[in-house]
């Protein structure tokens, strides 16, 4: 059996708190080969199934209703991408996804013995001087007949407060503010009182570190006012037991029949 990695004290502290930092989770080469590929995928120079990813140009406003369609398949060569989902069909990000630490958790929030697979698997951007304004929100989706529960959150350069990084509410995550809302959004007068309330946490992350998130942790980030792009990996963990109302199929990660590196 393998040695744990996360100790029950930081356990504990994420189960308070609903985000957990996991320190430095790429080494030097592992950030820099993922770093190229997603340029190239964002470029069009990747051998890569673009049919089967979904992709999103971001905005040139700063408003996130003002960025393009998200659909499968390739838009145009541009380092302004603000989401591709479907990354586990890329074998360096599939290798990253499988990572023993990610196991471990994963484990420990669904069960040992649980299947475990990918809800989604995206890259997300917040381009030099671009990006977009996500309003507070919970992640939850009303297609599965229960929430996934843990995203992992992975910084592909630094994160920094000027560029956008992840803010949250710490310990917010304990239950759904507006449970009957398919989006999880909060409206601007819950936002303006949550914020008289409560000092977000910033998730400031150094590039190749990552954080632990409950999906119902109430979050939100600003757009990117640096010359650097605020590029990152979000891998949502799901149980493989989940069934989406639509009949969705989702890829296996960890158990017999996961998806396997080339």
């Amino acid at each position: 059996m393998m040695q744990p990695q996360l100790s029950a004290e930081q356990w504990q502290q994420y189960r308070e708190t609903g985000y957990l930092r996991l320190g430095q989770v790429l080494d030097e080469a592992e950030l820099n080969a993922l770093q190229q590929r997603i340029d190239d995928i964002m470029l069009g120079k990747a051998d890569a199934p673009y049919d089967r990813m979904l992709m999103q140009v971001d905005s040139l406003t700063g408003n996130v209703a003002d960025a393009g369609p998200q659909t499968k398949g390739f838009k145009t060569p541009t380092l302004n991408y603000r989401k591709i989902q479907d990354l586990e069909l890329d074998p360096l990000f599939l290798a990253c996804m499988q990572k023993p630490l990610f196991r471990e958790i994963c484990a420990e929030v669904y069960g040992a013995e649980t299947p475990v697979a990918c809800f989604r698997a995206m890259f997300m951007n917040k381009p030099a001087g671009k990006g977009s304004f996500l309003a507070w929100h919970q992640d939850r989706w009303t297609d599965l007949d229960r929430d996934p529960q843990i995203t992992v959150w992975i910084a592909l350069d630094p994160a920094t407060v000027a560029n956008g990084c992840v803010q949250v509410i710490p310990g917010s995550h304990h239950s759904l503010l507006n449970p009957d809302d398919a989006s999880g959004f909060l409206r601007k007068e819950q936002a303006d009182a949550l914020l008289a309330q409560h000092k977000p946490v910033f998730l400031e992350l150094r590039a190749g570190e990552a954080v632990l998130l409950h999906n119902w942790l109430l979050h939100a980030s600003e757009v990117n006012r640096t010359e650097i792009p605020r590029r990152a990996f979000s891998i949502c963990y799901m149980d493989a037991n989940t069934h989406s109302k639509r009949g969705e199929r989702f890829s296996l990660i960890f158990g017999e029949g996961a998806l396997a590196t080339p």
